[in-house]
């Protein structure tokens, strides 16, 4: 065996960066350093061991380097993530290719492509394009492809990405793959889909679990439920359901459909899961309203010794929130602190959040004080929760800090601002923030646009929300309800009819559950019955709508107006869904308009079982037992009311001065 071939088999056995410097000293003590093969090796292995400057000083040293040396060193510079040095060391590559063994090839293109799709150096990848075009038998190599449509997916350019797809006669998995996560990473998910349906009817052509995994994440930008549940069966059924990734996709988009059933059967079969397994769970939890549920998956975490993330503590403290358990929250809290969550803004702003929740705005205004970095979320967060607790004014002072700490609003921010100017129904600052909304460009969004038809019809003045819903250009369903409700509020229920019938008649929007609320609102307030039961009518049996507890209680208290009492109670008796207090609290007012004892104590029986500490249900039954001369009941119900320390809220009315 010559020294060489001793040399290269011992190469072969090195496994760490110190025994391949020891050998490098013997290759320079025999001469061989010239030896462009094993000069090759011996950069490659440096570069796989992470010895990146042992490798470039001898690819620097080296006279003659072939490709495969190029390469060694250019998936080393890859592999660190050093983007920069890699696109350095392609350009210089390319200047001295004066020869087939020395040009850029199949393996090279990939990670140049690489290089500049991180760096958004956009330009120099159409370039190396442009290279690759020019050398057909590298342009036409599957990887090169790959990292082609990779690099125009980031930079939006969908077009383009499809364009080099369609140059390939066989496209291989990699191909498909790429463009359908690229059609999903920008918002085109109908697209994604339709890839996908292109390619299983190609033959020869395995589906593989990352595949299924953008699939999944394009049906959940599409909240299908359905096409989701398909793409669950086509995993299992190609065998990829113990697949961590795709699991953990498919818990994401049951999740985000609300299917919370099918997501806990789904984690509670999964045999491996991860941290981001467990989050999402609670996190469907959490979404879903079922804080009990998200707070005990939590804590069974804990018990399995799993380390949260800071999108665990995000989760959990929603959860919090939504449960008002101010005590857990403030646990969390702790540990969001011991885990240095705290100082991400998601964390900080999740925290505010829970607190406003909890009915604990100065702890909340501590986490927003101490936040080492503030966005415009958190400042929004600050804003809306002074409003939901009552203090719309310090929402309008939090609004001008944030001005004057020069961070913009955008349009959650103004919606947030909107609504709280709304609480308190000023009209000089309804016209101040509607006069920001424009200079700010955010006239156009149907959201801002429902909140400025809002506070002028709270402000009292129908005019102005008119004109704003008139100089909306794109009107969708939210703009609609809005009118409507407007003059509902206003009790013009006969233009809240006009309006609606013309949504329905003239318009290419369909009403949802809000718009069917605002316009049986309005025909509440004005007393039509008959408008109002052709309107529940058609939202069940014309636009297959099924009616929410809101909804019933709105058509019980038409009825109830009405005196039509045994109807309203058959309703409730017929309800699909259990009635709850919103409804039996509409026919208890309407057993005190038309003096019906018995009716009156079902309906405060089940009130009662509803929701104990209501003193408001006690007065109005007590009121019934007066106007029907029942003295013993009513004092009875007064003292109840007495013993329990129960309060009625008193109401609370304003106007503006000098405005």
């Amino acid at each position: 065996m010559t020294r060489r071939e001793v040399l290269l088999k011992l190469l072969k056995a090195c496994d760490d960066g110190k025994s391949l410097t020891l050998l490098h000293s013997q290759i320079l003590k025999a001469g061989f350093i010239h030896d462009s093969f094993l000069a090759s090796r011996l950069c490659v292995l440096y570069a796989e061991y992470s010895f990146l400057n042992h490798a470039r000083k001898l690819f620097d040293e080296t006279p003659q380097r072939s490709t495969f040396m190029w390469n060694a060193m250019l998936s080393g510079y890859s592999r660190e993530r050093k983007w920069k040095e890699t696109l350095i060391l392609f350009k210089e590559m390319v200047r001295h290719g004066n020869s087939d063994e020395k040009k850029p090839d199949g393996f090279t293109l990939p990670i140049a492509l690489k290089a500049c799709t991180m760096l958004r150096a956009f330009e120099h990848g159409e370039m190396v394009h442009g290279f690759a075009w020019k050398n057909g038998k590298v342009g036409l190599d599957l990887f090169v492809g790959s990292a082609l449509i990779e690099l125009y997916s980031k930079w939006g350019k969908m077009g383009d990405a499809l364009k080099i797809f369609e140059e390939f006669e066989s496209p291989d998995v990699v191909l498909w793959t790429s463009m359908v996560t690229g059609y999903e990473q920008n918002g085109f998910p109908n697209e994604a889909v339709l890839i996908f349906s292109r390619m299983v009817g190609v033959e020869n052509v395995r589906v593989d679990p990352v595949m299924l995994v953008s699939l999944v994440s394009a049906c959940t930008q599409l909240t299908s439920f359905k096409l989701g549940s398909c793409v669950h069966g086509f995993g299992i059924r190609r065998g990829f359901d113990r697949n961590l990734s795709l699991a953990n996709s498919l818990l994401n988009l049951y999740a985000k459909a609300g299917s919370k059933r099918i997501a806990s059967n789904l984690f509670r079969k999964m045999t491996e899961k991860d941290v981001i397994s467990w989050s999402s769970m609670i996190a469907c939890y959490a979404q879903s309203g079922d804080a009990v549920e998200a707070l005990g998956l939590f804590e069974e975490m804990v018990d399995k010794a799993i380390e949260p993330n800071a999108i665990t503590v995000v989760s959990i403290l929603q959860a919090c929130g939504i449960g008002c358990d101010l005590e857990k929250g403030r646990k969390i809290h702790k540990l969001a602190v011991e885990k240095g969550f705290d100082v991400e803004v998601s964390v900080s702003t999740a925290l505010i959040n829970m607190y406003m929740n909890c009915s604990s705005p100065d702890e909340a205004l501590n986490v927003f004080t101490i936040m080492p970095k503030k966005d415009v979320i958190s400042w929004a967060a600050l804003i809306n929760g002074y409003a939901q607790n009552g203090m719309a004014y310090k929402s309008m002072g939090i609004f001008c800090d944030m001005l004057s700490n020069r961070i913009r609003p955008d349009a959650v921010a103004m919606v947030n601002i909107l609504v709280s100017c709304s609480f308190l129904g000023i009209l000089r600052q309804a016209s101040c923030l509607h006069g920001y909304v424009i200079r700010g460009g955010f006239g156009n969004n149907p959201y801002i646009g429902a909140c400025l038809i809002e506070l002028y019809s709270k402000c009292g003045t129908l005019d102005n929300a008119i004109k704003v819903f008139q100089g909306t250009t794109v009107k969708d369903v939210v703009i609609w309800s809005s009118m409507i409700a407007a003059h509902g509020v206003h009790g013009q229920a006969g233009e809240a009819l006009r309006i609606f019938d013309q949504m329905i008649k003239s318009s290419a929007t369909r009403p949802n559950h809000v718009t069917f609320l605002s316009i049986l609102s309005a025909c509440s307030y004005a007393g039509l019955v008959e408008e109002g039961v052709k309107i529940f009518d058609m939202m069940g049996n014309v636009l297959k709508l099924d009616p929410g507890l809101e909804h019933y209680g709105i058509l019980v208290d038409l009825l109830g107006r009405k005196g039509e009492l045994e109807k309203a109670m058959e309703i409730i008796n017929q309800m699909p869904i259990t009635a709850g207090a919103h409804v039996w609290g509409a026919l208890l007012g309407a057993c005190r308009i038309h003096h019906n004892v018995e009716m009156g104590e079902r309906a405060a029986k089940k009130l009662f079982d509803l929701d104990p500490n209501h003193a408001g249900y006690y007065i109005l039954l007590s009121n019934i037992y007066g106007f029907n001369e029942k003295w013993d009941n009513m004092s009875k119900i007064r003292s109840l009311v007495r013993e329990k320390g129960m309060k009625m809220m008193l109401g609370q009315s304003a106007i503006e001065i000098c405005s």
